[in-house]
C-alpha cells in the first residue's frame, strides 16, 4: 500500500493543518517513540533539530511529548540544518533523529524528517509502519480529539549539539580559504549563523545576505531557489564565489564571480573529475536522478566517468550510492552527497569541498564547468486535483509519446508526481529552446484538461 503521510522527504504541510495539525504530530511523536523503544529497549535517545519557522518550536515540543509518552530521553538542537540532524544522530547516542523543516517551502509549511540512527532516512517500510500507527492512535477513542490535543513538552535547546556539527565540518577541511571572497546568502534558513562561522573560521572573506530571521521570512525571495539578490551581490562586491542555501541547509547553489548560476550538475562534474584524480571515485561512477542534465552526462563520459540515474530524492540517490559502493551522487536541485563524510544532502559540506577544489585548481567556477555543455530544459508545475497513473490517461499520454517521436532521441521527456505537494512536474529537455518550450507547454496542458486543480 502507499504512504499516505509520508513523501520523498518526510511528511509536510501547512503548519497546524492536517497532516500536521496537533493530534497528529503529537501522533507521530508517540508512532516514533513506540518504533524506537521497540528496536532499542526502554529509554532510548532521540534528538530534535528545527530550522528558523516560527511554527517550529510547538511542533518539536508536541513531538517530545509524543516522544517522552514511551519513555524517550529527547535531545533539543534547536535551529540546526537537516545534515546536521543526520551527522549528529549517526555519531551520537541517539536511536533516530528528527528535523522539523519544509526545506524551500514558504514559512507557513513544514514538515517531520526522520533519521535512524545510521543517519541515513528511515527506508519506506519503516515509515509505512510509523504511518499505520499514527492513523491507528487517531482513530482510537482514547487518544483525543483533535480539539483537544495533549499538552507540548517544554523544551530547551543545547547549543552544544550545533557547535559538535559545525566543529566536524571545521575538522574535516583539507584547504584554508585564506584570502577567498565569498557572498553567502543563508535564505534566512537554519544555516544563518553556521555558515558564515564555517567560512570565517577557515580563513575566507565573507559578506552575509539573508541572515536574519524572523520566523515568517525563511526563503523569502532569497536562498536557493531566488538567487537574484545573490547573484547581485557577488557582482557589486567583487566576490570570487556565491553560495545560496536552502531553508534547511541540505542543498546548495552557488554563483561564479561573472554572476553565473552553477547549479548541482556543475557541482557534480567539478567533484567528480576532482576525486578521480585523486583515486577516490570507485568505479569511476556518479549517481544522480532523471533530472540530471544530458550535458552532465555527456561531460562525464568524456572525463571516463559514468553516471547513473535514479527516481527524484536524495534519498534513493543515497541508497543507489549505497548499493554501488559509489563516493559522490546527487541531485540537480543541489542536494549534493559526499559519501566518505556525509550520509545525506549538506549544502554547507558541498560549498566547502567545492571552495576547496577551486583553490587547489586555481580556477573560479566558470572555469571549473566551462565543458558543460547544458541542454535546453524546461520544468513546469501542474497542480492537480488527484494523481492519476498517466497511463489512465489517454490524451496525456498520446502527448508525451509524439513529442518523444518527435525529439527521435535527441530529447528527453519526464513526467512525474511531486512526493510533498499536488503537483505534476513536467521536464522536457532537448537540443533547441523553442522547441522545448513549445513541447513543456503542450504536455502540461494536456494534464490540466485531464486533471487540473
Amino acid at each position: 500500500m502507499a504512504k499516505q503521510l509520508f513523501g520523498t522527504d518526510g511528511i509536510r504541510g501547512v503548519a497546524g493543518e492536517s497532516p500536521l495539525d496537533r493530534a497528529t504530530v503529537y501522533a507521530f511523536g508517540v508512532a516514533l517513540g513506540k518504533d524506537a523503544t521497540a528496536a532499542a529497549g526502554p529509554a532510548p535517545e532521540i534528538l530534535i533539530g528545527a530550522d528558523t519557522r516560527e511554527s517550529g518550536p510547538w511542533i518539536a515540543e508536541l513531538v517530545a511529548a509524543g516522544l517522552g509518552s514511551q519513555g524517550v530521553h529527547v535531545r533539543y538542537a534547536g535551529v540546526i540544518t537537516t545534515p546536521g540532524v543526520a551527522y549528529l544522530t549517526r555519531t551520537g547516542p541517539f536511536q533516530a533523529g528528527v528535523m522539523i523543516s519544509a526545506s524551500h517551502n514558504p514559512y507557513q509549511d513544514n514538515g517531520l524528517k526522520v533519521f535512524g540512527h545510521s543517519g541515513f532516512k528511515l527506508p519506506d517500510d519503516e515509515e509505512h509502519l510509523i504511518e499505520e500507527e499514527i492513523f491507528r492512535l487517531l482513530s482510537s477513542h482514547d487518544f483525543g480529539s483533535k480539539a483537544s490535543p495533549p499538552a507540548p513538552r517544554p523544551l530547551a535547546a543545547d547549543p552544544l549539539l550545533a557547535r559538535q556539527y559545525l566543529d566536524n565540518l571545521i575538522s574535516g577541511a583539507t584547504t584554508r580559504l585564506d584570502g577567498m571572497r565569498l557572498v553567502v546568502d543563508c535564505g534566512h534558513g537554519a544555516s544563518y549563523r553556521l555558515a558564515p562561522e564555517l567560512f570565517h573560521s577557515l580563513g575566507a572573506d565573507v559578506e552575509t545576505i539573508c541572515c536574519q530571521p524572523t520566523g515568517r521570512n525563511i526563503n523569502l525571495g532569497c536562498g536557493a531557489l531566488h538567487l537574484e539578490a545573490l547573484q547581485a551581490a557577488v557582482l557589486k562586491s567583487g566576490a570570487g564565489f556565491g553560495v545560496a542555501f536552502d531553508g534547511d541547509a541540505d542543498r546548495a547553489i552557488f554563483v561564479s564571480a561573472a554572476g553565473n548560476v552553477i547549479n548541482g550538475d556543475g557541482v557534480l562534474l567539478a567533484a567528480a573529475r576532482a576525486l578521480k584524480a585523486e583515486g577516490h571515485l570507485p568505479g569511476d561512477l556518479v549517481v544522480s536522478t532523471v533530472m540530471a542534465n544530458l550535458g552532465l552526462e555527456k561531460a562525464l563520459e568524456e572525463n571516463g566517468i559514468r553516471m547513473l540515474r535514479t527516481p527524484v530524492g536524495d534519498k534513493y540517490v543515497l541508497e543507489e550510492m549505497v548499493r554501488l559502493g559509489a563516493a559522490l551522487g546527487g541531485e540537480q536541485s543541489g542536494h549534493i552527497i559526499f559519501r566518505e563524510y556525509s550520509t545525506t544532502g549538506d549544502g554547507m559540506l558541498t560549498a566547502l569541498r567545492l571552495f576547496e577544489i577551486a583553490r587547489r585548481a586555481g580556477m573560479g567556477l566558470d572555469e571549473l564547468t566551462r565543458d558543460l555543455k547544458v541542454y535546453p530544459q524546461r520544468l513546469v508545475n501542474v497542480r492537480v486535483r488527484e494523481k492519476k497513473n498517466l497511463t489512465d490517461l489517454p490524451s496525456v499520454a498520446s502527448e508525451i509519446r509524439r513529442v518523444e517521436e518527435a525529439f527521435g532521441g535527441a530529447g528527453r521527456v519526464l513526467v512525474r508526481f511531486s512526493g510533498t505537494e499536488p503537483l505534476a512536474r513536467v521536464m522536457v529537455e532537448g537540443p533547441d529552446l523553442d522547441q522545448v518550450e513549445r513541447f513543456s507547454t503542450t504536455i502540461a496542458d494536456a494534464i490540466r484538461r485531464e486533471m487540473g486543480a
